[in-house]
């Protein structure tokens, strides 16, 4: 409920913001200690992901979390940096457009890390201004996950910026190793697990006003279900390329380290996993 107070929030300050990365970012490190782990959640959240589902045999065999999951802890928190009048982008319509999460000591459900969020940058993309989010779980004051996550908001740019280059794409594509149809509601479960529901994610009528055809889904959503496909991985990167279309059917396609998402539409996203 807080979280979605917040996003409501978010949608009234960011009325009137003029995006730009030459606006000052306020400098603000939220944490919260001690942070509680429902293993309930945790299962509902991998069976939206594709994860295996984890069986907590409490405090002797606690489940290991999936290696994407201390973002959605984190999520809240990075919401009210977001959603606060003084940040310079409004939360409302932000894009997932790159994330590099690298975890030291693998979190389980028994753990209570204190997270802590802060954003570390405005940087200038072809479409528009991108904002760097810095998320850190950290157990006994030491760092044991780090998630860096860029969001763009989009709007108009001149013509140099425009003109940037986009990152190329893979000289040969990898070889599909799997095929995923995505119903029309998935925007919806992940936001339910994730508390994420920003509208762009959740339906056409609530995507449209925002620069969508119909709704897409959630990048962590994606980042999370490709590391699913590599158990045991300690960091994964991924650079969104293409928006996903809900309902939409995608493959997975990967080779080593390497990994890439895409459909008929083209390239989503690329990747690499490290364990």
């Amino acid at each position: 409920m807080a979280l979605l107070l917040t996003l409501a929030r978010g949608a009234v300050t960011g009325v009137g913001k003029r995006p730009s990365p030459r606006a000052a970012l306020p400098d603000v490190r939220l944490t919260e200690p001690g942070v509680r782990i429902d293993a309930g959640r945790v299962a509902a959240y991998a069976r939206v992901c594709g994860y295996p589902v984890p069986a907590d045999g409490g405090d002797t065999v606690p489940a290991p979390l999936p290696l994407t999951y201390p973002h959605i802890l984190g999520f809240p928190l990075a919401a009210r940096i977001m959603a606060a009048r003084g940040f310079p982008l409004p939360l409302m319509g932000l894009v997932h457009t790159s994330v590099d999460i690298v975890a030291g000591t693998p979190l389980t459900t028994a753990d209570r890390p204190e997270l802590a969020v802060h954003a570390a940058e405005l940087r200038p993309h072809r479409r528009g201004t991108e904002v760097v989010m810095v998320t850190e779980a950290l157990l006994g004051g030491e760092t044991v996950w780090t998630d860096r996550s860029t969001y763009l908001a989009r709007h108009r740019v001149d013509e140099a910026q425009a003109a940037a280059a986009e990152p190329p794409a893979p000289s040969e594509p990898l070889p599909v190793t799997g095929t995923w149809r995505l119903p029309a509601d998935l925007g919806r479960r992940h936001a339910r697990v994730s508390g994420d529901y920003n509208p762009i994610h959740l339906h056409p009528v609530t995507a449209r006003p925002l620069g969508f055809p119909r709704a897409i889904v959630h990048g962590m959503w994606t980042v999370a279900r490709c590391a699913a496909e590599t158990p045991g991985a300690t960091r994964i990167t991924a650079d969104f390329r293409k928006p996903v279309l809900l309902p939409s059917t995608v493959e997975y396609a990967a080779r080593g380290e390497r990994f890439e998402v895409r459909s008929r539409a083209g390239l989503h996203m690329t990747g690499l996993t490290e364990s």
